[in-house]
């Protein structure tokens, strides 16, 4: 089956192209410019909220970063980008891939829009109002290493990776010691070294 990203390379896309390069499968890619073509019926009716990434893998869609990386992990297991199923280290695997997706996100983009969460409001929030205690528990995370399973690299390093790389660039993310030398390791992969050749640099 063909596997099609639609993409920008000004985008989280970005990082879906990184997962394909990893799992080593061959794949179309269709850029969707900003605009009319993205909220266009044509590209909608692949992903409703006009949006990239998006990912066809024949007649399966799949939108949302996490969820995308997580689909290629699954589908091409011989890339081993995923603990397989029975596994015990799937649990801590599934934990950091949406923690990446859950607080992490949320708070990073709170912090990136200005907004404060009252005090007395914090436990309406998934990461506790606190971004400095989600980056805290990251840096607990990685501080073993090499990776978020120890020695076994993952899908979740991809979309954490990523996502942390983003935040260092754009400084919505404190740039400490154990997070950029994660970003540095990973970025030094070759699939992630290719991907970034394919996208092109980013702005900033």
């Amino acid at each position: 089956m063909d596997l099609i990203l639609y993409t920008n390379p000004m985008s989280r896309a970005r990082m879906v192209r990184w997962a394909l390069e990893e799992s080593g499968q061959p794949y179309k890619t269709e850029l969707v410019t900003y605009g009319p073509e993205m909220k266009s019926p044509a590209y909608t009716a692949i992903n409703p909220m006009g949006k990239v990434p998006a990912l066809k893998h024949g007649d399966v869609v799949v939108t949302e970063c996490a969820a995308i990386i997580a689909y290629l992990a699954d589908a091409f297991p011989a890339a081993k980008l995923a603990p397989p199923a029975g596994d015990p280290a799937r649990g801590p695997y599934y934990r950091w891939l949406f923690f990446t997706a859950g607080p992490f996100e949320a708070a990073t983009t709170n912090k990136t829009l200005g907004v404060t969460v009252p005090t007395e409001r914090a436990g309406m929030c998934g990461y506790g109002a606190s971004q400095a205690q989600v980056l805290d528990v990251l840096e607990a995370a990685l501080k073993p290493g090499p990776y978020l399973l120890g020695e076994s690299f993952s899908a979740a390093d991809i979309y954490l990776g990523a996502q942390l790389g983003f935040g260092l660039r754009f400084k919505s993310v404190e740039a400490r010691p154990v997070f950029s030398s994660y970003v540095q390791r990973l970025y030094a992969r070759p699939a992630a070294i290719r991907a970034n050749e394919l996208d092109g640099p980013m702005p900033g």
